[in-house]
C-alpha cells in the first residue's frame, strides 16, 4: 500500500516587495504518494518554483501547513535532493568532486561515498569524466551531474526545477529518457523508485514523464486541475505520436486556459 510522502494542505504564501504584499499562492492542497512522479505546470510567476522551496523547507508558508514523510516542514529537510534549471557546477572542481559535495556539507566522508559516485556517474552515461572540469562537458552532461549530485545520498525524495529548461531540444528529449531510467521506470516495485516533484513550462514534457500532472492557475497560484497520466511504462518516443498523449497534451492546455472541465 502506497503511502503520502509529500502534504500540503491550503498552503498561502504572501511576500513584502517594494510596492507592497504579493500573494503568491492560495489555497493549495495537494497529496503526493512515495515513488510518484508528478510534474507542476503553470504560467509563469504562479509560484510553481515557491511551492517547491516551500517544500523544501527553504521559504515558510505564510499560511497551511506542510508535511513531508508525516513530519511538519518548519526548516530546510536533509532528506532530498534538488536540481535546478542551471547545473551550479563549481567551476574549480572536478566533475567527481562536484558529485561528492552533499556528502561534505552534511558532514559525511566523502571518500566512503566515492564509489556510489562513480557509479551514479556511470549509470548516467559520464564513465570517463570523473576527473575533468564543468567547461570540459557539455550542458546536457553537466545536467546529469548535477542529477548524480542531488541523488548521492540516497534522498526518497527529488525536487526538480524546470532542470532541462536551458537545454536544446534533442538534448532535452534525452536527459527526460535518462531521468526516467535512473528514476527506476522498468522497476516494478513502485515504492523502490523516488518521489518526484517536477516543474517545468513544457506540457509534452509533463506527460512524457509524469504519474499525475498538476496544473495551476496565474497568481496566486492555485491548483486549476489534477489529472491522471494514464499511459503505459516504460515510455517511449513513440507514445508521443498517440491519440491518448495528444489527448492529455490538450487536456493540460485546455486547464491552463481555463477550458478543461474535466472527463
Amino acid at each position: 500500500m502506497t503511502k503520502q510522502l509529500i502534504g500540503l494542505d491550503r498552503v498561502g504564501m504572501i511576500y513584502e516587495a517594494a510596492s507592497g504584499p504579493v500573494e503568491a499562492l492560495a489555497g493549495i492542497s495537494l497529496s503526493v504518494e512515495a515513488g510518484q512522479f508528478v510534474s507542476l505546470v503553470g504560467p509563469s510567476g504562479c509560484g510553481k518554483s515557491t511551492l517547491l522551496r516551500i517544500v523544501a523547507g527553504l521559504r515558510p508558508a505564510t499560511a497551511g501547513t506542510v508535511t513531508v514523510a508525516g513530519q511538519p516542514v518548519r526548516e530546510p529537510i536533509a532528506d532530498v535532493g534538488m536540481v535546478f534549471q542551471a547545473p551550479i557546477l563549481l567551476k574549480w572542481r572536478s566533475i567527481l568532486q562536484n558529485v561528492l559535495l552533499p556528502a561534505e556539507l552534511a558532514g559525511r566522508n566523502a571518500g566512503a561515498l566515492r564509489d556510489r559516485a562513480e557509479q551514479l556517474l556511470d549509470m548516467a552515461g559520464l564513465h570517463g569524466f570523473a576527473d575533468k572540469l564543468p567547461r570540459e562537458l557539455s550542458g546536457g552532461m553537466q545536467q546529469r551531474a548535477a542529477l548524480c549530485r542531488a541523488l548521492l545520498l540516497d534522498p526518497p525524495l527529488l525536487l526538480m526545477d524546470e532542470p532541462f529548461g536551458a537545454l536544446d531540444a534533442m538534448t532535452r528529449d534525452d536527459m527526460a529518457l535518462e531521468l526516467l531510467r535512473i528514476w527506476g521506470e522498468r522497476d516494478l516495485a513502485q515504492q523502490a523508485r523516488k518521489t518526484v516533484l517536477f516543474v517545468t513550462h513544457s506540457i509534452a514534457e509533463a506527460v512524457f514523464l509524469s504519474d499525475r500532472v498538476v496544473v495551476m492557475s496565474p497568481r496566486p497560484g492555485r491548483i486549476a486541475a489534477d489529472l491522471v497520466v494514464d499511459l503505459p511504462r516504460p515510455r517511449t518516443v513513440e507514445l508521443r505520436a498517440s491519440e491518448a498523449f495528444g489527448r492529455l497534451n490538450l487536456d493540460i492546455f485546455r486547464a491552463l486556459t481555463g477550458q478543461f472541465t474535466g472527463r
